[in-house]
């Protein structure tokens, strides 16, 4: 396909004591299934016997592992594409599974049966969709239909495994064609029921000529380019909300407060995919955030500064671009905003701080909730250009925040 490759794995029919012959140096990883990791100058590579598995009764682990031949090696692997050995010593390249005539059609098909390669390990099930999406492929007739047979199943794979097949999917050129696999599967309802709950959900077509919530959240990814991971899960969890606030007003449809309920949704998919406390933050707070983005023009100015200031607004910006793309696409209000974060000046993006709660415990002030209330009354009167020194900024809180009022109240 003339991409280059980011690594290399041998296989062969040494046994791992002949390769701990063969080398100064080895590391075995995975003795049970003969993968011994041999350092050399350029790198480390994965050294396996072949080998032959037993029945996957758990749908992920093998009862046995043997080492076997070459053609019973290959025949074990998942997909016909994965399943083609290079020989660097002739330059031949090994295809016992019609691999090389699958890569030219642009087509993912299982090696074998479909349904048993399957159920040797559930995870393939949503492999499938994502090697395709990733590199333009369809999925052949035969594999596809088993992967909907067999969609409940995937369940019983670890969340970790599932977000990570998720995320890659999300964030290759075919996002959205993956996403509409997933839903016609069967996966999408499984994995991610809260995202297959937009499905049919209406929307105003005065504001979305699109169609419903699924179409907007699919044409949405169609318009991303080149994101992370987080920011396309972030688009395609923002406006996860809308089923459950739909409402049929006397004038129209409406979604009261399906940023914050979106928010709320989609921190408990993080959760149960297994994203970390951070990655957690940074998607729930752009599904959180993504309406009031618009709402810039109207914020006083140092509240606006400080919003388009934050550390994620390119990702923000990014999924408000797609936003608007996949319904009127106007995007004049968009570009409003985007050159308003152009014009800050480098002391409005990071301004220097005046004071610290350090000051505010030198003056007598109980550290506590308040402090955060008082600094970014400080910040703001800096960013509205009101204080300008350390000085006034203290004189401002002597003001403003007087010592015995907040000691006083917290007495009581």
């Amino acid at each position: 396909m003339d991409r280059t490759p980011h690594d290399v794995d041998i296989v062969t029919d040494a046994r791992p004591e002949q390769i701990d012959r063969l080398f100064p140096r080895t590391i075995h990883v995975g003795a049970a299934f003969g993968v011994v990791l041999v350092p050399a100058a350029d790198g480390v590579y994965d050294v396996a016997t072949f080998r032959r598995e037993g029945p996957y009764l758990d749908g992920r682990h093998p009862a046995f592992v043997e080492f076997a031949s070459l053609e019973e090696d290959i025949r074990r692997r998942d997909f016909t594409i994965n399943a083609l050995l290079y020989d660097p010593l002739d330059g031949a390249v090994v295809d016992l599974v019609g691999g090389r005539e699958d890569l030219a059609a642009r087509r993912i098909r299982t090696v074998g049966d479909p349904e048993e390669r399957f159920a040797e390990d559930r995870l393939r099930l949503l492999r499938a969709i994502r090697l395709a999406a990733e590199l333009g492929f369809t999925i052949e007739d035969a594999t596809f239909a088993a992967i909907r047979r067999l969609a409940p199943q995937i369940t019983q794979v670890s969340a970790e495994r599932i977000r990570d097949e998720l995320l890659r999917l999300l964030a290759s050129p075919g996002r959205a064609e993956g996403l509409e696999h997933l839903r016609t599967t069967g996966l999408l309802a499984a994995i991610l029921p809260e995202v297959s709950a937009m499905v049919g959900v209406e929307q105003p077509p005065e504001f979305h000529p699109e169609g419903d919530v699924f179409t907007h959240t699919r044409l949405a990814l169609v318009h991303l380019q080149h994101p992370s991971p987080l920011l396309a899960l972030a688009v395609l969890l923002h406006d996860v909300g809308k089923p459950v606030t739909f409402e049929r007003g006397p004038d129209r449809i409406r979604f009261h407060g399906h940023d914050h309920v979106g928010a709320e949704i989609a921190e408990q998919v993080c959760r149960r995919l297994r994203l970390s406390g951070e990655e957690t933050d940074r998607v729930v707070t752009l599904v959180a955030d993504h309406e009031r983005f618009w709402t810039v023009p109207q914020m006083r100015p140092a509240r606006a500064k400080r919003f388009l200031a934050r550390a994620d607004f390119a990702d923000l910006l990014e999924l408000c671009r797609v936003d608007v793309r996949a319904m009127d696409g106007d995007l004049s209000r968009w570009e409003e905003i985007r050159g308003a974060r152009v014009r800050l000046t480098a002391e409005e993006e990071r301004p220097p701080r005046l004071i610290t709660g350090d000051d505010l415990i030198a003056r007598g002030y109980r550290p506590g909730p308040r402090f955060r209330e008082i600094l970014d009354a400080v910040l703001d009167a800096q960013l509205e250009g009101r204080v300008r020194t350390r000085d006034e900024a203290l004189a401002l809180v002597a003001r403003e925040f007087p010592q015995e009022s907040s000691e006083g109240s917290r007495n009581r």
